[in-house]
This record gives C-alpha cells, structure tokens and sequence, in this order.
C-alpha cells in the first residue's frame, strides 16, 4: 500500500506541476516587456495559478497521503497585507507544509533559494517566473580571496524587495540557513536543542529594504512526532502526524537598520534573534514532552513498517 501511494503520489505531484508550470512560465516571459502595467497583471495571473498549483497539491496530500495536521493560529492573518515569514528547517517537507498551512491565509509564498536551484527541471523555472529571489552563497574564504563580493546579498534582497513592493507577499526565510541534522547541529556547538543556529543577515535585509511595508512577522514551529520525513516517506503515506505552532509578532522600528555597516545594531538584532530562537526551542521541547521523543517514535514507525 506505502509503495501504491508513492508511485501514484508522484505522479500526481509531476501532473499537477506540468499543468500549472505552462502558464507561470508564460506569465514569466511576459513579464520580460518593459511594459509596468503588464508586467503586474501578468504577475497577478502567474500568482493566482500557482495558489491553484498549491491547492492541487494539498487536494493530494489528502487523499493519497492523509496525516493529523495540528496546527495553533491567529485567525487574524490576511491576504492582502505583506508578511515576513520565519521557520525552522528540518526536511523539504517544511515547504509542503507551511505552503498547506498558510493557504490563502496570507499571499502566496516566495521563498529565497539558493542560486543552483534554477536549474531544476521544470520547478526552476517556475520559481524564476514568480519571482523567487536566488541567492549565491559567499563563503569566509571567497570574500577574503574577492571583497567585493560582499554586500552581494544585500543587493540580491534588496532588488527582490522592490518586485514585491507592488503586490501583497508573504517572503519566506529559513533562518536556520540549511536544514537541521545531528551533524550539523554537534560541528556548530548550537546552544539549543533541536535547532541550529539561527543567521541573522536575510531577515535583516529584508527588514531594511521593505520593514515599514511588512504589517508583521509569522514565527512558524514545525515538528514531526514520528521523526523528520524524507519527501518520498511524506509522498508514501508514512507521515501520521505534524504539529504547527504560528505566532504573528509586530514590525518594531527597533528592527530595521543597516546590518552591513552599524555594528551596534547588528548585535542588538542578532541578539532579538537568539531570544525569539531560544523562545522556538522551547516550544520544540514542549512538543517533544506531549508527544513522546521523536527518535523513539521514528524508530517505532521503522519497525511497523518493516513489519
């Protein structure tokens, strides 16, 4: 049964994808002219068929692979106001699930993906013609080998920001940076306990290009009981349960200032960051006592099925 819901999951996914994917592409060409008017209209349309893209999806998930979804919050979220969405990151199943929950709750999701992404089959393009922002990742050594590749970033974010100034968006940001393993958590000696990390200069760019345009941050918190999915386990059914914290928090003014080049505000922000993620981490831990250790219940889960 794991197997025939995964092969007919996929596929599913791959239709409902190549169906969407012809007019978002389209829309994206269009949006080539130097034409301002038809540039929002065509964004407009490439936006609205995403969300039925989305929509596609979800009807999937319901019926081919069904979980218990708990979700906690505020009925007070609308789709016409601009947000800063902000969650942990444990498995690409993250990106189906925060995509489910906020469903028409708040303007589509545009994450901000790193540069090699484009070069997805399909999806790549996708995510070019609705404008998702792509990053290119400068390490420690690359700047000191090319200084002038820093501030790159700043100006990536800020370039996306002035698009989504024109229409209702919700930008999503992985704090964390990358997904949270074991391994990374033990070589980064982070304080807390189910979380990396957290790295402060996205969020900060956005917050200086558009802060006093956002109306408020969604803090997400995801946890999977049964242990972090694989996508091909969330395809095949083998996902029971998923719990959703979100919270909204307003936009302080204390919040937005040049992280590049005040370092008494970059500290300040960086340490708001720490609190908020120590805050996370704690609710990561409550779920963790309510609903039993996720390492057991993985293991659990691995016996049963092999069963």
């Amino acid at each position: 049964m794991s197997l025939i819901r995964q092969v007919l999951g996929l596929l599913l996914y791959v239709i409902n994808t190549l169906v969407w994917f012809i007019p978002i592409f389209l829309m994206g060409v269009i949006k080539l002219l130097p034409i301002a008017p038809l540039q929002k209209v065509a964004s407009r349309i490439a936006k609205g068929c995403a969300s039925l893209w989305v929509a596609g999806n979800n009807l999937n998930q319901s019926v081919i692979s069904p979980f218990r979804l708990n979700v906690s919050m505020p009925e007070t979220m609308k789709a016409k106001d601009w947000y800063l969405v902000i969650a942990n990151h444990q498995s690409w199943v993250d990106i189906l699930i925060l995509q489910r929950v906020l469903h028409r709750k708040i303007p589509f999701l545009n994450f901000f993906l790193k540069k090699e992404l484009l070069y997805v089959p399909v999806l790549g393009l996708a995510w070019w013609a609705l404008d998702f922002p792509f990053m290119k990742r400068t390490s420690k050594s690359q700047l000191k080998k090319n200084p002038k590749l820093r501030g790159k970033d700043v100006e990536t974010t800020r370039k996306a920001c002035e698009k989504f100034k024109t229409m209702p968006v919700s930008i999503v940001n992985f704090v964390e940076g990358t997904r949270f393993t074991e391994q990374k958590h033990a070589q980064q000696r982070s304080p807390f306990q189910h979380l990396l990390k957290p790295k402060a200069g996205g969020i900060a760019f956005v917050m200086q290009a558009m802060g006093e345009q956002i109306n408020q941050v969604v803090n997400v918190t995801l946890h999977y009981p049964q242990g972090v999915p694989s996508f091909m386990d969330f395809v095949a059914g083998r996902v029971g349960e998923v719990n959703v914290q979100v919270e909204l928090m307003p936009v302080s003014a204390d919040l937005i200032g040049d992280y590049s080049n005040d370092n008494e505000f970059r500290v300040r922000f960086q340490s708001e960051l720490n609190r908020l993620w120590g805050q996370k981490d704690q609710q990561l831990v409550d779920f963790v006592a309510r609903h039993g250790s996720a390492e057991v219940a993985a293991e659990h889960h691995e016996k049963s099925q092999q069963s």
